[in-house]
């Protein structure tokens, strides 16, 4: 998968810029992460999580790799449902 495969019609605007936002990150493999994730998961998640979300998505990519990957440990403030369910997310590559 290389790219949006969703249709983001359905969506309100907030949410259609996360989904554009997710898929244009920088780093290719944040993109394949958040890219899928979000077109998973973007449609059911609740506004406390959206707003979560893009709090996450302000992090640094190196850094997101790092905690998604394992090879750092995730800040506490990151310990969440929500950083858990996207770092458990296993992206087809």
């Amino acid at each position: 998968m290389t790219g949006l495969t969703r249709t983001s019609a359905d969506l309100d605007p907030r949410r259609r810029r996360i989904l554009y936002r997710c898929w244009h990150r920088g780093i290719r493999e944040m993109d394949l992460v958040f890219g899928q994730f979000a077109e998973e998961q973007i449609s059911t998640l609740s506004d406390a999580e959206l707003d979560e979300f893009e709090i996450i998505m302000a992090e640094e990519d190196a850094d997101l790799n790092s905690w998604i990957t394992g090879a750092v440990a995730v800040p506490e403030r990151y310990r969440t449902p929500l950083f858990d369910r996207l770092a458990s997310y296993r992206p087809d590559f």
